[in-house]
């Protein structure tokens, strides 16, 4: 096999959650360049649907699966479904996730579980059922997103924050477990990206460089700048990559210095 050939997904199914928008959507273009045939995932069916047209227009195979990640019947079936119409999934991307900016003091435990519920909850379900197959297969790859917060702490963000630890964790456990199986998980912790999420950053000029001041580089990421990360986890190349947490974050610095009035 060539080198280039190493970062080929051809004939692998790709799960990609939160493949409606952001860095969802852009993942789920790259692995359909890159050979694989997506299930894209999140609650949106209309966006999933316009994804899926965008890769068949570029020739590539996609079909989608409509769930909210904290619906908890759902995402126990949604794995067992998509292998019952695929015959396999080769691998897993646990992308989808929320936010959740409030003082710490006016914060609900309600809002806490809906993050855990969505962040991670959600992942160690699919995580686990999709391992059955991978397992079965004797290769398999999970990608868990955690975030550039998933190794320091933030103010205004205490659920956030504490369910992308969670998530750092539990990736490294799923390695250490399932290593000797052929399946690795390894996780992305990106940084701030030009995305929905960040769309009242990126909108508001003074917020925005203010955030900009804390990222070496100086600039947002762009969605597509997350892609070659995310293929190469997938990928033969990183055959002997797991329990990592691969910071894609453009060189974040003094996070947790930014000004009370641009985390609210």
């Amino acid at each position: 096999m060539g080198s280039i050939d190493l970062f080929r997904l051809n004939d692998r199914v790709a799960i990609v959650t939160g493949a409606s928008r952001g860095l969802g959507r852009a993942i789920a273009l790259g692995f359909a360049e890159a050979g694989a045939y997506v299930v894209l995932c999140a609650r949106d069916r209309a966006r999933l649907e316009s994804v899926a047209e965008e890769i068949r227009g570029k020739g590539g195979s996609a079909s989608i699966i409509s769930f909210d990640l904290a619906d908890h019947q759902a995402v126990e079936n949604a794995i067992p479904a998509i292998v019952a119409g695929h015959g396999r999934v080769d691998i897993l991307v646990n992308n989808g996730g929320i936010s959740e900016w409030s003082a710490f003091t006016e914060s609900t435990t309600e809002r806490w579980q809906t993050v855990f519920d969505t962040n991670v909850k959600a992942m160690y379900v699919l995580s686990r059922e999709a391992a059955k197959p991978m397992i079965a297969q004797g290769k398999g790859r999970i990608i868990n997103f955690g975030s550039y917060v998933s190794t320091i702490g933030r103010e205004r963000l205490a659920a956030y924050t504490a369910s992308k630890h969670a998530v750092a964790g539990l990736t490294k456990s799923i390695a250490g477990e399932l290593g000797r199986h052929n399946v690795t998980c390894n996780a992305i912790a990106p940084g701030f990206f030009d995305t929905d999420m960040a769309a009242p950053t990126v909108a508001d000029p003074e917020r925005a460089r203010v955030f900009r001041s804390a990222i070496a580089m100086g600039r947002f990421g762009d969605p597509c700048e997350i892609v070659g990360a995310a293929i190469f986890l997938a990928s033969d190349a990183a055959s002997y990559v797991t329990g990592q947490i691969l910071h894609v974050d453009g060189g974040v610095a003094n996070a947790l210095s930014l000004p009370v009035s641009v985390t609210q």
